[in-house]
């Protein structure tokens, strides 16, 4: 018999938060793709014929398939999903190995599998693998710990080889999102400092050869340029730059808020701002809305983590608690770096802002991540049956 309180648990806050960044998302993608406007003069029929709504309509799809994801992985106990886990991330691992020798290019990176139309990116779900297989090993490990070779070998073995497969591709980004979600989850585990503080060293320590024998010439230029600006200001630091500049136009209320919604450009619109449909989309957004636009996007990403760690706070076991803890180290790192690199605080990559950048993989996989968080939220008691 279905329990009541799988509803009366159920997290409406999160889910409304969720809404609300991908709307704003929405309306960033609707600017983003907006055809610039010439000499309209105030005909509003054509510029209202400048907007290109076809991925704004791509995007609703994703979101709205990526809300029935959710339901769906939030209405089977947490349990089971963790037990098939193994299987899932032996399939991701196929098609990541599919990628290497038959994927797709884009943006320099080998990292997806052409459907018609469609790209599928499988780094993408290599995510959501990656916490639910760590989860699995750790919360099973609980009498021993972490804190012996034998787990950590294990952990490791399992994180390394999608993080090698999606280094390769060459796709940084999202291999150091998986380093990210490791750290944060063996540090919730309890992990000792000294093997902590080892890993990290070792990390470092291997800078030297990651840097010489590993990065391509293109991803130690696009470092040093973000080390310094105006080593390549047309080239490499262009991206930066001009993000930069179209976020300070933006200034305290947004350029939309003096009334030239339609009949004035956004530097994103002049096609000044690179990938402003996937990358810059918080650029884009903060133009249009200024400074306080900028604030209530961070402030909803704070609530939705904050919301996070009280679910994970609240779990009934550690497994639900380890599996909270994997996604809210995915969602921080990706807003961190991608919100970090529109403002030249950090290099810039490759990786979407959660909910907001246009793409179907980035969008299922953000919204499967946050019914697992659903899931155990609505489990913090025991349900029976």
């Amino acid at each position: 018999m279905f329990d009541k309180r799988l509803v009366r648990n159920f997290d409406f806050v999160l889910l409304i938060i969720i809404l609300l960044i991908a709307a704003l998302g929405l309306f960033g993608l609707v600017l983003a793709t907006r055809s610039p406007v010439e000499g309209t003069d105030g005909a509003v029929s054509e510029a209202i014929g400048s907007f290109n709504l076809k991925q704004v309509r791509l995007q609703l799809l994703f979101i709205a398939s990526g809300l029935v994801l959710m339901l769906i992985v939030a209405g089977v106990d947490y349990h089971i999903i963790s037990d098939l886990s193994v299987y899932f991330y032996w399939i991701v691992i196929g098609l990541l190995i599919v990628v290497k020798f038959f994927g797709t290019k884009g943006g320099g990176a080998q990292s997806w599998i052409a459907i018609g139309s469609f790209r599928l990116q499988p780094s993408e779900f290599s995510k959501i693998a990656v916490i639910l297989s760590l989860a699995r090993i750790i919360s099973k490990r609980e009498e021993e710990g972490i804190n012996n070779f034998k787990s950590i070998a294990m952990i490791g073995i399992t994180l390394a080889i999608p993080f090698v497969l999606i280094f390769v591709q060459p796709d940084a980004g999202t291999a150091m999102v998986l380093i990210a979600i490791f750290i944060g989850m063996v540090f919730v585990a309890g992990i000792h400092y000294k093997l902590l503080l080892g890993v990290i060293g070792a990390g470092v320590a291997a800078l030297p050869v990651v840097w010489f024998k590993v990065l391509d010439k293109y991803q130690q230029h696009r470092f040093l340029v973000f080390l310094n600006p105006e080593l390549d200001p047309t080239g490499k630091g262009y991206h930066a730059a001009q993000s930069k500049m179209a976020i300070g136009s933006g200034q305290l209320t947004g350029r939309l808020s003096s009334g030239g919604f339609l009949f004035e450009n956004l530097l994103s619109q002049l096609n000044f701002l690179p990938a402003q449909d996937t990358d810059f989309i918080f650029t884009v957004t903060v133009e249009a809305l200024g400074f306080l636009g900028g604030i209530t996007i961070i402030v909803l990403y704070f609530l939705l983590l904050i919301r996070t760690v009280r679910i994970a706070a609240k779990a009934r076991d550690e497994l639900g608690a380890l599996i909270c803890a994997g996604v809210a180290s995915m969602i921080l790192f990706h807003v961190f770096e991608n919100i970090g690199m529109t403002m030249g605080i950090m290099p810039i990559t490759g990786i979407p802002l959660p909910f907001m950048s246009y793409g179907g993989s980035s969008m299922w996989t953000n919204m499967i991540g946050f019914g697992l968080v659903l899931n155990v939220g609505m489990r913090k008691q025991k349900i029976t049956f």
